[in-house]
């Protein structure tokens, strides 16, 4: 059986572990380097990746942003400085001498959800993640959508309100601009003062704020009305709901509430991620040694 050296890339750890059969056996992380630059990002990754690739024979990247053709996009390319059209999968492949395959994080992790799901009879499911952002991973028959571009799943960026704020990818009421985390303190500052944070909004929503719990409203409402949409589209069986807004007290709920006004045919199962801090790193590994199997048959 083949060793997986699963990287995790995010805008605040780097996380790399060795994984055989499905199971950590090592496991490190460091921060993600606080400068945006091409160097800075290739000197942490080789500092945390050369050792343990002597035990490897396969890397599997889980990364933030749109990963297309093996290297790093965002819609919004000022969240990624100078890491735009970075080579990510080159890179890799270059610093540790292996083949290296390279998706999205939530894509990553829908995948580790998919396969976590305790109805096996369940095909087609959406993995949504509220946090910082809005993002989504998308199993349609039991295959991951990653997409010839590597956009498949970025549903933080359909439409929830048209006359809504402007999104950092251009457009004007994506779901991210109205439901995520960075959304809720933007809203909150109106009521709660400057630099006030998601975190700080959903604390006086618990509290029984009422222009909190209007904004939290406002973002599960969004959340529910993306459910719908995705299952209408893509006849969903299940939904998990993660990241530190979805798993926020109360939130899975609203949610679920919201989405019972809907009728019966965009109502999937909802149910709070299961996989934890580790889907990315689980759900690549997982992914690439599928592909594997089904490269050979």
């Amino acid at each position: 059986m083949k060793t997986y050296l699963a990287v995790d890339i995010g805008g605040t750890k780097l996380a790399a572990a060795l994984i055989s059969q499905g199971l950590i056996i090592e496991r490190e992380q460091i921060s993600t380097p606080s400068s945006q630059s091409p160097e800075a990002l290739s000197d942490a990754l080789a500092a945390l990746l050369v050792p343990l690739a002597q035990k490897a024979d396969v890397v599997a990247v889980a990364s933030t942003g749109i990963i297309n053709n093996g290297i790093l996009h965002a819609l919004n390319p000022a969240n990624l400085g100078g890491l735009n059209a970075f080579p990510l999968q080159a890179v890799i492949a270059e610093m540790t001498g292996l083949e290296t395959v390279v998706i999205n994080d939530a894509q990553a992790a829908a995948w580790a959800e998919f396969q976590a799901l305790e109805e096996q009879s369940s095909t087609s499911m959406a993995f949504i993640t509220v946090s910082t952002g809005v993002g989504a991973g998308l199993v349609n028959q039991g295959n991951l959508l990653v997409g010839a571009r590597g956009i498949a799943g970025h549903a933080g960026h359909m439409l929830a309100d048209p006359t809504g704020p402007q999104c950092g990818c251009g457009r004007i009421g994506c779901v991210e601009s109205i439901a995520s985390g960075t959304a809720i303190g933007r809203e909150g500052e109106a009521f709660f003062g400057k630099e006030t944070t998601g975190y700080d909004v959903y604390q006086q929503f618990l509290a029984g704020n009422q222009d909190a719990e209007r904004i939290v409203r406002r973002s599960a409402k969004a959340i529910a009305n993306l459910i719908a949409d995705l299952t209408i589209s893509l006849d969903l069986d299940v939904v998990t709901l993660g990241g530190s807004v979805g798993l926020a007290e109360g939130y899975l709920n609203m949610v679920s509430e919201y989405l019972e006004a809907q009728p019966a045919v965009y109502r999937p199962k909802v149910i709070p991620a299961q996989t934890g801090a580790d889907a990315g790193l689980i759900g690549v590994a997982s992914w690439a040694a599928n592909q594997a199997t089904k490269s050979k048959s």
